[in-house]
């Protein structure tokens, strides 16, 4: 079972590794039970908050998925980073994206 975490790219390389550690912390205090259990993570970019916006939507049509949202009060709210579990379907939805 892998942890996809989905981060914007238009963030410093600091701020990516600090906000997708926030969406796993959120996913894990969400979902403490989830058959992910902290195995594979995989970190992937998305260019900015209105594409980051559009996997959510996508991902929220997805019923029963474990899902988890990062938004950044130092951001203005701004939403930062998602977190999904996901195998097949998931997968296959974000093999576009690239690695951070």
């Amino acid at each position: 079972m892998k942890l996809y975490v989905l981060i914007r790219k238009d963030l410093s390389f600091s701020q990516q590794a600090v906000q997708a550690g926030h969406a796993v912390a959120e996913f894990t205090h969400k979902y403490p039970d989830s058959e992910w259990n902290r195995g594979t993570l995989v970190y992937l970019g998305v260019e900015d908050e209105g594409e980051l916006n559009a996997w959510l939507m996508r991902f929220q049509d997805i019923k029963g998925l474990e899902l988890a949202v990062y938004r950044e009060a130092y951001f203005k709210d701004s939403l930062t980073a998602i977190a999904v579990v996901g195998e097949e379907e998931i997968r296959a939805a974000v093999r576009q994206l690239k690695l951070i």
